[in-house]
C-alpha cells in the first residue's frame, strides 16, 4: 500500500459500477438498488453470463426502468475474469473516468461505494479491505476466514506486495488505471484475476490504497469458489513470484556488470 497522495489529481465524476453476475436473481435487484442510492449519479453495468435462472432477463427490466442501468448479455459463463475484462472494455470505450468492481450477491455493501471512490483522490486504485484495521467480515466460518487470510498472507510473501487484501474484488480504478496494466494481456479468470490486477498496477508505479470495508457473507444463492479457482490461485501466484525475483536478479546482474 502507498502513502497518500493529497497532490494527486481528483477523479473526474463519470462513474460506472461494473457488475458480473451468473445465477444472482435474488440479490440483484436489492443490491442494484442500494447502488443506485449510493451514488445515485453514477451508472451500473451488470454483466451477465447467460444466467439459466433469469438473472439477464431481471437486469434487462431493471435497465427498462432506470436509464443509468446497463446490460451487457454474454454467451456463457467464461469466469469472472473475463466478465470484468468484457465490462472494463466497455466502460472505456465510453469514456467513463472511474471504473468500480464489485459483486452482484450482496457481499459487497454498496454503502461504501462514496468512500472507494473519494480515495481516488489520492490514489490509482483503491481497494475496499477486510483485512486492514476497521476491515471485517460478517457469518464467515473460522475455515473461510482462514483461507482469506492465507492466501493474502502467501501472496504477500510471493510477490512481495504491500497490499493486505489483494484478492478482494470490491474496488475502484482510475480509468488511466486500466489503460496503463495491458487489459488484453490478462489471462486469469478465477478469482486470482484480483490479484493479477493488484500486481500489475503495482508494477507499473502507481498508487494503491486500502479502505476498510464489512464484508458479508451472502445469504441467497450459492458461492462460485471452487478447488480449481484456488488451484489457480496458488499456482499463477508462484509463477508470477518466480518471474519477479527472477527479474530482480537479472537486473542486479546486469548492474553488477555495467559497474
Amino acid at each position: 500500500m502507498t502513502e497518500p497522495n493529497p497532490s494527486a489529481e481528483a477523479p473526474a465524476s463519470r462513474i460506472v459500477v461494473v457488475m458480473p453476475t451468473y445465477n444472482e436473481r435474488q440479490n440483484l435487484e436489492s443490491v442494484a438498488a442500494r447502488v443506485r442510492a449510493a451514488l445515485p449519479t453514477a451508472d451500473l453495468l451488470v454483466v451477465d453470463d447467460s444466467s439459466p435462472d433469469g438473472t439477464g432477463d431481471l437486469a434487462d427490466k431493471l435497465a427498462e426502468a432506470d436509464p443509468h442501468v446497463q446490460v451487457m448479455h454474454r454467451p456463457g459463463k467464461a469466469g469472472l475474469g473475463k466478465a470484468y475484462i468484457a465490462g472494463f472494455g466497455w466502460a472505456l470505450e465510453r469514456g467513463y473516468d472511474v471504473i468500480v468492481e464489485m459483486d452482484a450477491d450482496g457481499s459487497h455493501q454498496p454503502e461504501h461505494l462514496l468512500s472507494l471512490v473519494a480515495a481516488l483522490d489520492y490514489a490509482d486504485l483503491s481497494i475496499g479491505s477486510r483485512w486492514i484495521p476497521g476491515g471485517r467480515v460478517v457469518n464467515w466460518p473460522k475455515t473461510r476466514e482462514a483461507l482469506s487470510r492465507g492466501a493474502n498472507l502467501y501472496t504477500r510473501i510471493m510477490l512481495g506486495l504491500g497490499v493486505r487484501d489483494a484478492t478482494a474484488g470490491f474496488r475502484a480504478y482510475r480509468a488511466a488505471t486500466l489503460r496503463a496494466i495491458s487489459l488484453d494481456r490478462v489471462e486469469s479468470a478465477g478469482y486470482c484475476f484480483q490479484i493479477d490486477l493488484t500486481l500489475r498496477v503495482a508494477d507499473a508505479g502507481l498508487r494503491i490504497v486500502e479502505v476498510p470495508i464489512t464484508f458479508v457473507e451472502r445469504e441467497h444463492g450459492a458461492s462460485k469458489m471452487s478447488n480449481s479457482i484456488i488451484g489457480e490461485a496458488f499456482w499463477r501466484v508462484a509463477q508470477w513470484g518466480v518471474t519477479r525475483r527472477l527479474r530482480r536478479l537479472g537486473k542486479k546482474s546486469y548492474r553488477r556488470t555495467r559497474s
